[in-house]
């Protein structure tokens, strides 16, 4: 019997393998499913996710989102949460884009004012903005000056002129996580780094110029300073080739250092140390310092594309009405304190497509949404939509306070091109104005190759982990 067949339906939408499905399973696991999305879960992603709670330390549950797919060891949309004086860290488990995340801006300006010159603004921003395998940016860095983005993090961005002081209340941990060690991250890593600050990257990375298309909940889209019909701009991006060595170097440490910890791998890809060992606190230490490159590079990638789109219509800052929505991240592992058997813990959650969906009232949300709960974006693909949600109480009893990330993969990249060499890419895109460097990264990124990712937040909303506030429609796509 697989582990499919094994899994019970607990309500609606929760199946679980309950602790002790097999030896050396520590916690239940929980997957969020609709009937629809239940058919589309792989059988290797639910033993990456079974693998992970045998973990040392692992409390509770591991909690799988319904964006689910397989990833590296620990698969895309897991959540998992381990003590942090008992536990382990996972590098495998947090991920190589190390917070890869998305910042979603509001503009003042409505979709009928932009819809029809949006193949001339899309190709301005890919102008302007670097993007694709290999791109590097304007910002060419020092190592002391790299070392000042990895404490700053978006502070630095601003500091030099791009963005503004107020973009810094509206970030995930203000856009600067504090324990960050620069002298953690590798010689290699500083090399990837030091001229991809400001730049996009490849695969599922986008800049998109969106328009809201219906609005749910009208007090909390108030609240967010969302109307229908507005223009948004989307960014998703991660730390680059800096957090890609970083995750890379502390995989192969802890590869080596977990057997003379006597930890017993599942998957040599879930390699972990104990949090509290030296091992464990100089890959958080790295990490954490990846993670403020990733809130950096986005600060730059979103000024950079507003200021293109202000200055093609030929309109002030004031007039643009530019306002940071809400920056956050996907791929992160972050300290948190959570009610564990009745009593509250300090775990590591380690988030892997999967992002913080806080309620109203939690101190981390920033104090302007505070009464409405933490925004919670969710990407869509390029041809669909994207999603607008707010945090929910229930996110901290059913997920250590967390939702979905995206829509999720149906196709490796190879299958895409394949679909799209049978059926042509023009029949694949539609009408929806894509620019790139080249075709190869949209023929892996067409809509076909995700899931549904209406359904996704669907069932995220109907559990009560986040509210749906928003539907945002793609207008263009700036891709890899």
């Amino acid at each position: 019997m697989g582990l499919k067949e094994r899994l019970i339906r607990k309500d609606t939408y929760v199946w679980e393998l309950p602790a002790g499905t097999e030896e050396g399973q520590r916690v239940p696991v929980v997957f969020y499913l609709s009937d629809a999305l239940f058919e589309k879960l792989e059988e290797e992603a639910i033993r990456q996710a079974l693998n992970a709670s045998k973990l040392p330390g692992v409390v509770k549950a591991v909690y799988v989102m319904p964006d689910v797919h397989v990833g590296y060891g620990f698969p895309v949309g897991g959540v998992m949460a381990t003590d942090t004086r008992e536990g382990i860290i996972s590098p495998g488990s947090i991920g190589y884009d190390i917070n890869c995340g998305v910042r979603l801006i509001a503009t003042d300006l409505l979709s009928h004012e932009v819809a029809p010159k949006i193949r001339q603004i899309m190709n301005e921003i890919l102008k302007n903005v670097p993007a694709g395998v290999g791109r590097t940016g304007d910002i060419k860095l020092s190592r002391s000056k790299m070392k000042e983005v990895l404490v700053k993090g978006a502070k630095w961005a601003v500091e030099h002129g791009f963005g503004f002081p107020e973009d810094l209340q509206h970030i995930e941990s203000f856009g600067a996580l504090p324990n960050a060690n620069p002298d953690a991250v590798s010689k290699e890593a500083y090399e990837r780094g030091s001229d991809e600050l400001g730049t996009v990257g490849s695969g599922n990375h986008f800049i998109e110029i969106q328009a809201v298309e219906e609005i749910y909940d009208g007090k909390s889209a108030d609240a967010l300073g969302i109307r229908e019909g507005q223009v948004l701009i989307m960014v998703h991006s991660g730390s680059r080739g800096l957090g890609h060595q970083v995750c890379t170097d502390y995989i192969r440490l802890a590869l080596k250092a977990s057997q003379r910890y006597g930890i017993k791998l599942p998957d040599p890809q879930l390699a972990c140390v104990p949090f509290d060992s030296e091992e464990g606190q100089l890959y958080f230490g790295a990490m954490n310092a990846a993670a403020n490159y990733a809130f950096a590079n986005r600060q730059i990638l979103g000024y950079k594309t507003a200021n293109t789109l202000r200055k093609f219509l030929g309109l002030s800052w004031e007039e643009l009405g530019y306002r940071l929505v809400y920056d956050h991240a996907h791929n992160i592992g972050k300290v948190e304190r959570h009610e564990v058997g009745n009593r509250e813990v300090n775990v590591v959650v380690h988030r892997k497509g999967a992002t913080r969906a806080f309620p109203p009232k939690h101190p981390e949300v920033p104090p302007a949404y505070r009464n409405v709960g933490q925004p919670v974006i969710i990407p869509g693909d390029m041809g669909r939509a994207s999603y607008l949600l707010v945090g929910q109480p229930r996110s901290m009893e059913m997920s250590f306070g967390s939702a979905c990330h995206g829509a999720g993969r149906l196709m490796s990249r190879r299958q895409a091109k394949k679909f799209v060499k049978e059926v042509g890419l023009e029949s694949v895109v539609g009408e929806l104005v894509v620019v790139a460097r080249g075709k190869a990264t949209i023929m892996e990124e067409i809509p076909q190759a995700y899931k549904d990712v209406t359904e996704v937040v669907r069932v995220i909303d109907e559990l009560g982990i986040a509210k749906a506030v928003a539907k945002l429609r793609p207008l263009g796509t700036l891709k890899g």
